[in-house]
């Protein structure tokens, strides 16, 4: 399973670096990650920075999410984390929108993994099963998630149970995407 997740990671990264070469001669650009530390930073032009993805040089794992919650993480999940450190990457699948969350850093892998541990306790409170999040959309009241109990993936409304399935695991989601430079 990590194998797998890690594969389509790489393969959907590289043909959304191919993306942005094509169509703006230079690799992915991004103006909130400027000043931002990260090993995938490749040349700051005014305002925003080029970035590529870079080797994942930690641990791979999300032991601290796991200990936290006493809760054993899907290996995709896993996977998608520290498969490399990248910047955030859009994506479009039937006519939605995703920001797909990506690790710029080893300082940004300790804050991915607060914000899991906060979403999986909040989970909790509310007596949902657990999930974990790896992209955003349009809406502010909903992510797309993965339920670490079956790995389906799906577009979760924050606060309720409500779910719209997309695939049955991270590794179909991921080659189901298509590469967006976004708006």
């Amino acid at each position: 399973m990590i194998e797998e997740t890690t594969q389509a990671l790489t393969e959907f990264t590289r043909r959304y670096c191919d993306l942005w070469e094509r169509e703006c001669g230079h690799p992915p650009a991004s103006s909130e990650l400027t000043g931002v530390p990260s090993p995938c930073t490749q040349e700051t032009v005014q305002d925003e920075i080029y970035w590529l993805p870079q080797p994942f040089t930690l641990a791979k794992n999300l032991d601290a999410v796991e200990r936290a919650l006493d809760l054993r993480i899907q290996p995709a999940v896993v996977a998608w984390y520290t498969a490399q450190f990248a910047g955030d990457m859009t994506a479009t699948l039937a006519g939605q929108t995703f920001t797909l969350l990506q690790t710029w850093s080893e300082e940004d892998f300790l804050r991915v993994q607060e914000n899991l541990i906060g979403h999986l306790v909040m989970k909790r409170r509310l007596k949902h099963s657990p999930t974990l999040f790896i992209a955003t959309t349009s809406s502010e009241l909903e992510i797309v998630s993965v339920c670490n109990l079956s790995g389906e993936v799906f577009i979760e409304q924050l606060g309720t149970s409500q779910r719209t399935p997309l695939a049955p695991s991270l590794e179909q989601f991921i080659a189901s995407l298509t590469p967006s430079r976004g708006l």
